[in-house]
């Protein structure tokens, strides 16, 4: 199960190359389910994800390089490039009433900044547990719109955008 708020910036963090990332790239063959492959790095992968926006199922199978090339080439709209920061989130703040996580309790934001013809476009998700824990979640600072809820800034729906705003 996956379960993850989605977040627009005011600004990018400091040193941002002080931490690790990832390059990615991803295709969608199917937007209802979603089905994308993704090649992150040198790793492969096809990917289902059930309905929903902030919490759905999620199924990864790894592929061969061969085997990611050749449905890439099936796949419907544009490609998604991004590079992937993963940045920790030490003691993250919660909304008060929800029980207080351990002192060494951390998460990872997922910083991804898209190239073109998405860029400037950059948006941070963070991964939970729970459900509860998610939405009990306060955003640091630098954090701007959550936009978990806006079909528009989901990969796969990116990925079928015109850029006259139809789909």
């Amino acid at each position: 199960m996956e379960i993850e708020r989605k977040f627009l910036l005011k600004k990018l963090p400091d040193n941002l190359d002080q931490y690790p990332h990832h390059q990615i790239e991803q295709a969608y063959l199917s937007v209802n389910p979603v089905i994308r492959v993704r090649k992150e790095d040198d790793d492969y992968y096809l990917t289902y994800k059930g309905k929903g926006m902030m919490t759905r199922e999620e199924y990864n199978l790894t592929l061969t390089e061969e085997a990611y090339y050749h449905l890439r080439a099936k796949a419907d709209g544009h490609i998604i490039s991004k590079k992937r920061y993963l940045i920790p989130l030490e003691n993250p703040g919660f909304r008060e009433g929800f029980p207080a996580p351990p002192a060494d309790y951390a998460l990872t934001i997922e910083l991804d900044i898209f190239d073109e013809p998405f860029s400037p476009l950059t948006i941070a998700e963070v991964e939970f547990g729970s459900k509860e824990a998610a939405e009990a979640f306060v955003p640091p600072d630098w954090f701007w719109e959550d936009v978990t809820y806006s079909r528009e800034y989901h990969n796969s729906y990116m990925a079928m955008m015109d850029f006259e705003g139809n789909t």
